[in-house]
């Protein structure tokens, strides 16, 4: 790859696809580091929730069709770091232990192109539990070419008509990452948009996320009426294009199609399919639709299109859910694969309720909206947006400082529902590559309310798991509580162990003296 190198590929050929598996398979779970590839917005409890009702939703049909006895397996397609699998899981089996009814068992797998996520996720604390439990196994898989589940912890393979179940699929940021083909319409006619790649500098030393930030790309359309004869196999779709658009670009997703005609093959009952994505499923969207550019995070993803797997999957009996109303930062998806789709009445109201009636995308909208006011926010507020979206960690991280600074007007009752809300999210934590001391930042707000035990608990957590880096203030608070629940020596060793990071912190010497 030279400066100034420039040829002529087919889009889904191009080497900027080998670039972007590469970086997966070099940075594996780092490549979530500082948000660098998002995964707030496809990742966080209140997404979690809402695919776990749906699941949940869909095993009672199962249950009530009288189909009970096999298990249903849950496929998560490019689970990255891990967290919407983990949320999902656990409040799945929330939902299953309070509602005390009987359900098909479930089998949850992870995949992944990168085999170091497989590792990292093996070997994930949080993850443990649901490993030994049965309830989860791994398996790398590449979306493009492979054709079996190769599981990990169970040792087991999953093939074609291996599963009497239908197939629980979940994709989020999925469509948008793998190979999509690039069309023009024009004139009623299709042509392939080619694309000429030019690097703005040699390559051969650059990182992959380097390397994408120096291509540029350059189209020219070639007629490609290989999309129009009859044998090609969604040339219904091609169709719905060359009668209803002009002059548009069409992201064609053959790669993710396929891709879900494979997996539709391990199950003799059809799937499921849950997603989310940067993805139109309206044909208005695709209306005059410019050359795509690559939106750069690390990696780089484009537009999927909806528009295109919907009508695929419509033609060939698919009932699918999409909301009606336009998306602004991630659409939700659900396409019920299955025999008599309508049958499933639980799943497809939970997706009325979960989705259509409220759901990710505008939860994520007012949370950018919250994260720019949490400063004129008051305290019931704060904690009603936590208990929105599932006591997540990060906005609570975000929120500490706020919620410390009115702590002095704050009755009882909303400190122990901020106990309370700690203790449910702490239960619920997920800790990524990249750690955050989220029990620092806990143990110190309980230490503000005077919970005095509680709190104590948390900055011994901070401390076992931050031992090269304790804060002096951590010691001393550890100390205080110490005292007050009377546990004196105790509290006299984190006072001197204070004292080795701050030789002259005069409360330290005050509690030492006093004491001794």
């Amino acid at each position: 790859m030279t400066a100034n190198d420039k040829q002529r590929y087919r889009f889904s050929e191009a080497p900027i696809w080998h670039i972007q598996r590469q970086y997966y398979e070099e940075e594996g779970t780092k490549a979530w580091n500082n948000d660098q590839v998002p995964q707030y917005i496809t990742s966080n409890p209140m997404i979690a929730a809402a695919y776990a009702e749906m699941i949940f939703g869909f095993l009672q049909d199962r249950a009530n069709q009288g189909h009970g006895t096999e298990p249903v397996y849950i496929v998560e397609l490019g689970a990255g770091a891990g967290r919407l699998a983990y949320h999902v899981l656990q409040e799945l089996c929330r939902i299953r232990d309070y509602a005390g009814v009987s359900l098909p068992s479930f089998r949850y797998i992870m995949t992944d192109l990168a085999m170091n996520n497989v590792k990292a996720w093996m070997e994930h604390p949080a993850l443990q539990a649901y490993i030994a439990e049965g309830l989860l196994d791994f398996a790398r898989y590449d979306a493009v070419h492979d054709t079996v589940l190769n599981l990990v912890a169970s040792g087991t393979t999953v093939g074609e008509g291996d599963l009497s179940q239908p197939l629980i699929l979940v994709a989020n940021y999925f469509f948008d990452s793998i190979p999509q083909e690039l069309i023009y319409i024009g004139d009623g006619q299709v042509y392939e948009a080619d694309v000429f790649v030019e690097y703005t500098e040699d390559g051969d030393s650059l990182k992959p996320a380097e390397l994408l930030d120096r291509i540029s790309l350059h189209y020219e359309h070639r007629r490609a009426p290989g999309y129009e004869q009859e044998t090609y196999p969604y040339r219904d779709a091609i169709d719905v294009y060359r009668e209803q658009l002009e002059d548009s670009h069409i992201l064609f997703p053959v790669a993710g199609l396929t891709c879900l005609e494979r997996l539709d093959r391990f199950s003799r009952a059809g799937f499921l399919l849950l997603t989310a994505d940067k993805g139109d499923h309206l044909l208005d969207s695709w209306k005059f639709a410019e050359p795509p550019e690559l939106v750069l995070h690390g990696s780089f993803s484009l537009t999927a299109n909806y528009h295109a797997i919907r009508h695929v999957f419509e033609q060939r009996g698919a009932l699918t859910l999409f909301p009606p109303q336009h998306y602004k930062n991630i659409n939700v998806g659900c396409i019920l694969h299955l025999d008599d789709p309508t049958a499933y009445v639980h799943a497809r109201l939970a997706y009325r309720r979960c989705v259509e009636r409220f759901g990710p995308d505008e939860f994520f909208i007012l949370k950018q909206w919250a994260d720019r006011h949490m400063e004129g926010m008051d305290l019931q507020q704060l904690l009603s947006f936590w208990r929105l979206g599932g006591y997540d960690a990060e906005w609570f991280i975000h929120s500490a400082k706020r919620i410390s600074g009115l702590l002095p007007e704050a009755g009882d009752e909303e400190k122990r529902d901020i106990l309370s809300g700690i203790q449910r999210m702490w239960s619920s934590y997920y800790a990524m590559e990249q750690r955050y001391d989220l029990a620092l930042d806990a143990g110190l707000l309980l230490f503000e309310m005077a919970m005095y035990d509680e709190a104590k608990a948390f900055l011994e957590i901070s401390v076992r798991e931050e031992q090269d880096e304790v804060e002096s203030i951590v010691y001393y608070c550890l100390a205080i509580c110490c005292f007050e629940s009377e546990s004196i020596d105790e509290g006299l060793d984190y006072a001197r162990k204070l004292l080795e990071l701050e030789p002259d912190h005069e409360e330290a010497l005050a509690l030492l003296k006093g004491f001794e």
